[in-house]
């Protein structure tokens, strides 16, 4: 197949942006080019001021484009981590909603929601965000929507939750605009498992070493997600088991069947990596952090937070942000 297309899409990179996720959008779109032999996908590298970006890995990127200059764009996709900011928030992120207004299909992939949420162009889409930035996301943006799918398509806005999630993205593009066939392809070509679409949700950790979410049974599954809509409000182990229609013994029997933890242990430890997600994610204090996943105080919270992680939550942030140091300002402060 030859196309006459010329997709011209851009990836803003900000300081930190994930690697993995740029290189899982731009592979399959140049092997796709490749198979069909014309250049069906053409792409740029873009900064907010055209100057070099450095990646989380430590390697660093020479931008094609700066943001100005981005106007005759099909796509434009934002990698970052979640707490990247414009350095010119007022003119940058008004320059991306003009370029919207214009017809630019706008996007993110992990930490990249944030930015293009703070810029107001979310507002009124599903975003797909990834299972870590969960908590953090909901905390700053409680009025936008969000979904556990790898991947979200809502009209002219696309969001990957990840580096895998960005990879099947592009093999949806590479699908829409030269057929499932050439998609197929490049899926073989590195040997990538399964081709996933819109729908497919995110694996999580259980905190059990060998299983994930999805691996759960039912009724353990219907337990954690119950748990999960009841980390600000704690609920009782024994109105889980009614909700679920087994007895407490039998949850009880399930749970340290398939997690090794009890109901309630279980419900701790999703409560506390919770907290681990705002902690390392959003600029919330300690004491609205311990509010937000149903402790009293944080002293309390900081007790439990030592017990698991063997850490002070204030070091914990600390450590965090000596990689995430901007004009010698760290982000997020304490």
């Amino acid at each position: 197949m030859i196309s006459n297309k010329n997709i011209q899409i851009g990836f803003l990179i900000f300081p930190g942006f994930p690697m993995a996720c740029l290189t899982s959008m731009i592979e399959p779109l140049r092997a796709a080019n490749e198979i069909v032999a014309s250049e069906t996908f053409s792409w740029k590298l873009v900064s907010e001021d055209g100057t070099r970006v450095e990646a989380s890995a430590k390697v660093w990127f020479e931008p094609d484009l700066q943001l100005e200059d981005c106007e005759r764009l099909d796509q434009l996709f934002l990698l970052s981590g979640p707490s990247s900011r414009f350095d010119n928030p007022t003119v940058s992120e008004g320059r991306l909603r003009k370029f919207a207004r214009h017809g630019v299909t706008m996007g993110a992939v992990s930490g990249g929601i944030f930015p293009l949420a703070r810029s107001g162009l979310l507002s009124g889409y599903t975003t797909s965000v990834h299972w870590c930035y969960e908590a953090a996301f909901a905390a700053e943006f409680p009025r936008l929507r969000a979904t556990e799918d790898v991947i979200m398509i809502d009209r002219n806005r696309l969001t990957a939750s990840g580096a895998a999630a960005a990879f099947d993205l592009s093999l949806l593009l590479i699908e829409e605009n030269l057929g499932p066939d050439v998609a197929t392809e490049v899926a073989c070509w590195f040997q990538h498992p399964l081709v996933r679409g819109q729908g497919v949700t995110q694996r999580k950790p259980t905190f059990a070493a060998e299983s994930t979410h999805d691996m759960l049974p039912p009724i353990v599954r219907q337990a954690v997600d119950i748990f999960a809509v009841h980390i600000e409000d704690p609920i009782n182990i024994s109105d889980v088991a009614d909700q679920v229609g087994v007895s407490v013994r039998q949850l009880e029997r399930m749970f340290h069947k398939t997690t090794g933890n009890t109901p309630g242990g279980y419900y701790k430890s999703l409560r506390i990596h919770k907290a681990r997600q705002l902690l390392l994610y959003s600029k919330d204090s300690m004491t609205q952090i311990a509010i937000a996943v149903g402790y009293a105080n944080a002293p309390t919270l900081c007790k439990k937070y030592i017990d698991v992680f063997g850490i002070h939550p204030a070091e914990d942030r600390k450590k965090i942000n000596m990689f995430r140091v901007r004009d010698n300002k760290i982000v997020p402060s304490a």
